[in-house]
């Protein structure tokens, strides 16, 4: 191992020939098995194994300050591989990270102490078994399922290009930061990783660094069980840098391969570090197990004999190693924050404007205007598809918020999310100020993406047909574990799309996104909702969306006869009503439904039968509206009237908790076929007069 110079410890039991490097890679395992072993839960291994690649990383190269955590010029580390969790808290807690509030005000309190490594994996404890992001503060992105780390740094890497192509100025480089995302085997298996590489070379990503533990260990054993990847070809062939590590120890060569990644200009880097993943006694043979499981008491001592560690001490961090990190990267990144900081302060007197939208950005707030030129839709019968009312509105809102940026999985003339208006171009190698993002058929990739992205202060979308959904069902539902508003637009929503058939028809998908905790599922009537369900989206800062469009033509409601659209800031609301507001029946539908609840509506009329349709274009937005107002649920779905039907084109999965146990729900209860719309809604009883029929029964069961 490479030294700078002998440490003088007051620790008498650590040897003094170690050197400080040594001493401060050590402390890093001896705090990895000590904290896997109290808690009786964990990965050993690999925070073992990579103690030198991520100490060197964060103490020689990373730019980043840990008494200013969120500095937006920052470099970027992801732990892709989650499970070894104890290389990040050990890191933050050694180099003095301060913990951040969600109101982006730095505290004094260290992210993570020492006893919080103490309680690793325990309730409370800001040491959870895999980082969590806006838990424990100097963790970028929750990492977990593996891969979803890797891709996510695309979308980091994508957004200091997209901020730097429009904020950056002549003698004015705001952005400029470098992304890093350490992972291993499993990460490399994932299909994600494959798609998010494949675009990564293909955008020319020069400022992404992937970093991998090439260690042949899985938790079923070794590699050879199942990959035989040419990892170095793989990736060589997607149009990235490789470069080796032969071994991890070794911080001449980490040396090596971070400044060959700094000179690369033309492609994303991939530094492949060999390693073995137990660095127990010399006779610990079971490598796999210490990769999923503690050491044990035994094996831990023989291991810090290893080291020249006491091996009866635990959690020990001599006396020298927290002021080494502080004059590494504790200095350096102060020194490059106060740069920047004067920097911007400049910046801020020459662009003012700019300044003021970079500001507004990173707090996640909008623009004065943002809202300004938003449509007005017309009634007509004809009406148009929600994706052409939301093709409209998000040029719109584009046009007045520029970090508004985002694309689709191959099928943005189909989904409607192409930016249109002049200057937004696409964003490419060459134009990294251009507003449309390509993400190719990679729906997987595009969902951490867009993760990344937001992660980054940017406010991204991504679209693609709602079938579609299942391919982006894992970085959504951590979008929502992050709180980060990423909003994701599916189009193609039931089986109005037809001839295409079963496979294209989502069912169960709509139940599915609303069992995600967090997640918001908007599914708007006409374009009139659909312009207020933007508005109430751009408002988000916390909250993930999917917009549930449709492929056919709605009907636009005349808003002097119904309710206004503005209801749907509430999540549901009486659209028409019984002329003394005593319905005797509800009708309660979502989306392409609603315009066949108000047909039923009319008829019912007619023949003296008071009812009530209630719009629900988001049932999440319903529940958290009535938390706050409780007497709306009474005003909207009073408890005297038990005849209800919901009608919606999907799994009625769910629509009890609204229509009750004795109500009607008419959906779907198999797959779809193919066949033109129109006999698609009589094969499954979309009809008005079945709205009708449901509705006469549940008047009459009811006296």
């Amino acid at each position: 191992m490479s030294s700078i110079r002998l440490v003088n410890t007051a620790q008498a039991q650590v040897a003094d020939h170690e050197t400080l490097d040594e001493l401060c890679v050590n402390t890093i395992r001896t705090l990895a098995m000590d904290a896997v072993q109290q808690a009786n839960s964990g990965h050993p291994g690999t925070p073992m194994a990579l103690a030198p690649v991520v100490y060197y990383l964060w103490q020689r190269v990373l730019r980043f300050d840990p008494s200013h955590p969120i500095w937006p010029n920052r470099d970027r580390f992801v732990l892709s591989v989650g499970h070894a969790s104890m290389l990040v808290y050990s890191m933050l807690h050694l180099t003095g990270v301060k913990a951040v509030n969600p109101k982006y005000e730095t505290l004094g309190n260290p992210a993570v102490t020492l006893d919080d490594i103490k309680r690793f994996r325990q309730l409370d404890s800001r040491c959870p078994g895999h980082p969590e992001y806006r838990w424990t503060s100097g963790v970028e992105t929750t990492t977990g399922p593996l891969g979803q780390g890797v891709a996510t740094s695309v979308g980091m890497a994508i957004a200091q290009r997209a901020l730097a192509g429009h904020f950056n100025r002549p003698d004015f480089e705001l952005f400029d930061y470098d992304v890093y995302a350490l992972c291993g085997d499993g990460c490399m298996m994932e299909g994600i990783s494959g798609e998010a590489a494949s675009l990564a070379g293909h955008l020319k990503l020069a400022n992404l660094c992937w970093i991998y533990d090439n260690n042949h260990i899985t938790i079923e054993g070794n590699t050879e069980l199942t990959y035989s990847d040419d990892v170095a070809t793989r990736f060589i062939g997607y149009g990235w840098n490789v470069t080796r590590v032969g071994d991890a120890n070794d911080l001449q060569m980490l040396d090596r391969a971070f400044k060959t990644f700094k000179s690369t200009t033309d492609r994303p880097t991939l530094i492949i570090v060999d390693s073995h993943i137990a660095y127990g006694a010399p006779n610990k043979q079971d490598t796999s197990a210490a990769h999923g499981e503690p050491l044990g008491e035994e094996e831990i001592k023989l291991t810090k004999r290893r080291y020249g560690w006491p091996e009866q001490e635990k959690f020990l961090i001599p006396d020298g190693v927290r002021e080494h990190f502080q004059a590494g990267i504790g200095a350096r990144g102060q020194a490059l924050r106060d740069v920047w900081m004067v920097r911007f302060e400049a910046y801020k007197r020459a662009y003012p404007e700019l300044a003021d939208h970079a500001y507004r950005m990173l707090r996640r707030e909008l623009p004065d205007g943002w809202d300004t030129g938003l449509p007005t839709f017309l009634s007509s019968p004809k009406g148009t598809a929600t994706r052409d009312a939301s093709g409209q509105v998000l040029n719109a809102l584009a046009r007045n918020v520029p970090w508004l940026i985002g694309g689709s999985a191959d099928l943005g003339p189909s989904c409607k999310t192409r930016l249109t208006f002049d200057g937004a171009g696409d964003f490419s190698a060459e134009n990294p100020a251009g507003r449309n993002l390509h993400f190719g058929i990679r729906e997987h990739a595009m969902g951490a993406i867009l993760n990344g992205l937001s992660l980054s202060k940017v406010r991204p979308f991504g679209s693609g047909f709602l079938i579609f959904s299942d391919y982006c069902r894992t970085a959504i539902r951590l979008s929502a574990l992050m709180e980060i508003p990423v909003i994701h637009i599916f189009t193609h929503d039931s089986i109005g799309v037809g001839e295409d058939g079963p496979t294209h028809q989502p069912v169960e998908h709509l139940a599915s996104l609303r069992a995600i905790p967090g997640l918001i599922v908007l599914r708007p009537a006409d374009a009139n909702e659909t312009v207020e369900a933007w508005r109430m989206i751009m408002e988000f800062r916390h909250e993930p969306v999917t917009l549930i469009l449709t492929r056919q033509a709605l009907p636009v409601l005349d808003r002097t006869k119904y309710a206004p659209a503005e209801g749907v800031r509430r999540g549901a609301y009486v659209l028409a009503d019984a002329e003394n507001g005593r319905p005797d029946v509800l009708l309660l539908g979502t989306g392409s439904e609603v315009a066949l609840c108000v047909e039923a509506y009319e008829s019912l009329k007619a023949e003296g039968i008071k009812a009530r349709v209630v719009s629900m274009p988001s049932w999440e937005i319903f529940e958290h509206y009535c938390r706050n107002h409780p007497e709306y649920r009474e005003q909207v779905l009073p408890e005297s009237v038990a005849a209800r039907v919901s009608v919606e084109q999907a799994s009625t999965l769910g629509w009890a908790r609204y229509v009750g146990r004795n109500g009607r729900s008419i959906g779907m209860e198999t797959f779809g076929a193919s066949a033109p719309l129109k006999e698609l809604q009589k094969k499954f009883g979309f009809l008005p007069e079945n709205i009708v029929a449901a509705a006469r029964e549940q008047v009459a069961a009811r006296g």
